[in-house]
């Protein structure tokens, strides 16, 4: 089970957009659009196993960059500068929890039926 999950409220808490974003008085926050799994690569370029050091996540409204697209061929694609969000490691976001509204660690419990929870460690209270 992972911590961050998709479509989970996520604050930024280190990087340039957290930085920004402490100058002007306010919380770098957003939701989780996709989640990218960190893999370990072998020399002919084959997806060996999981390596958690390198997931990354795309926030919505965080971390934009500028991609300068031209036109190709008779595709219809989108042309010119288009903003995008970037992804972060997973490591720079922290939960928000839904009950108390505050970043928090995530905890996980697990019940006698086997079942799987997280759970918020400031206020104890279970995250759906």
């Amino acid at each position: 089970m992972e911590r961050i999950k998709k479509g989970d409220l996520v604050q930024v808490i280190s990087g340039a957009d957290a930085a920004a974003a402490r100058r002007d008085g306010k919380k770098a926050q957003g939701t989780v659009q996709r989640l990218i799994p960190g893999y370990r690569i072998d020399r002919r370029h084959r997806k060996v196993s999981r390596d958690h050091t390198k997931d990354r996540l795309v926030v919505h409204g965080v971390n934009l960059i500028i991609k300068h697209q031209r036109r190709t061929g008779n595709v219809r694609t989108q042309v010119g500068r288009i903003e995008m969000e970037a992804p972060i490691h997973v490591s720079n976001v922290m939960l928000v929890c839904p009950s108390c509204k505050k970043a928090t660690r995530v905890g996980f419990r697990t019940f006698e039926d086997g079942s799987k929870t997280r759970f918020c460690k400031r206020c104890d209270e279970v995250i759906e």
